[in-house]
């Protein structure tokens, strides 16, 4: 989508460069200087159309990166569920002893600070 920043002020550097070239031809240097003038607004107002169309894309861009991030994350998540779910299931004796083996851990950790 064009910012309509970038359109009229691609307008008026146009009718600005035409009126002051028109203000050079037939002598009229306040038509020239002024011509002038409109062409460097309507510049200066199209940069300022591209710069916002530019942070709209990246903003677009980051909300894309944070979709997709967010969707593989809990695509993953799910997926570590169930490889730990299986290893459970087919050793259950060794997950108990790592769930023991934590709890006595964080038991320590606590149980230190004081």
């Amino acid at each position: 989508m064009v910012d309509t920043d970038r359109v009229t002020g691609t307008a008026k550097e146009f009718v600005g460069r035409a009126q002051g070239a028109v203000g050079d031809l037939v002598g009229s240097r306040n038509d020239s200087v002024e011509g002038r003038f409109r062409e460097a607004q309507g510049s200066a107002e199209n940069l300022y159309g591209q710069a916002k169309d530019a942070v709209r894309n990246v903003a677009d861009d980051a909300a894309d990166y944070a979709e997709d991030a967010y969707e593989n994350g809990g695509h993953y998540l799910r997926q570590g569920r169930r490889a730990v779910s299986h290893q459970v299931e087919e050793s259950p004796f060794v997950a108990l002893m790592i769930a023991g083996a934590v709890g006595y851990g964080l038991a320590l950790l606590i149980h230190s600070r004081r």
